[in-house]
């Protein structure tokens, strides 16, 4: 078994009222972003760090996450925009249009809010060079 973790956040999980809403918001903003969903079932989905369930899962233990930050990295400003605009389509409710904002040079981003009213962003950071693309974990 081997899986690739970013470098920072080992995962997330969000717990959801609306488990196929979610999915459909998600499903569309990563395949912009080029993440596959990792794996499903009747009560929760993941991808890559991101862990999504139902209030109904066990891991949730009955109890709503409530409202929560979270920004993907995008490749570059096209990505952003094409982002926000697969996240509207999909039921996300604008959080900010896409546009520079004032965190740093080159920062370029586009907030939403899932169905859950998380505060979900997609950010470019200029033009940079990644030390490593992921980490590989071996079992």
């Amino acid at each position: 078994m081997e899986l690739y973790r970013g470098r920072l956040i080992d995962h997330i999980q969000l717990v959801v009222r609306d488990l196929k809403a979610s999915r459909r918001f998600y499903g569309a903003a990563f395949d912009v972003l080029g993440i596959p969903v990792g794996g499903e079932a009747e009560d929760y989905f993941w991808a890559d760090e991101l862990f999504v369930s139902s209030v109904d899962s066990r891991a949730a233990q009955g109890v709503l996450t409530g409202r929560h930050h979270l920004a993907f990295q995008a490749k570059d400003r096209a990505m952003v925009v094409a982002w926000y605009k697969a996240g509207l389509a999909a039921g996300g409710e604008d959080n900010g249009a896409p546009g520079e904002r004032p965190y740093h040079p080159g920062y370029y981003a586009a907030f939403l809010l899932d169905p859950d009213g998380n505060n979900i962003e997609a950010v470019f950071h200029g033009e940079a060079k990644r030390s490593a693309a992921a980490v590989e974990i071996s079992f």
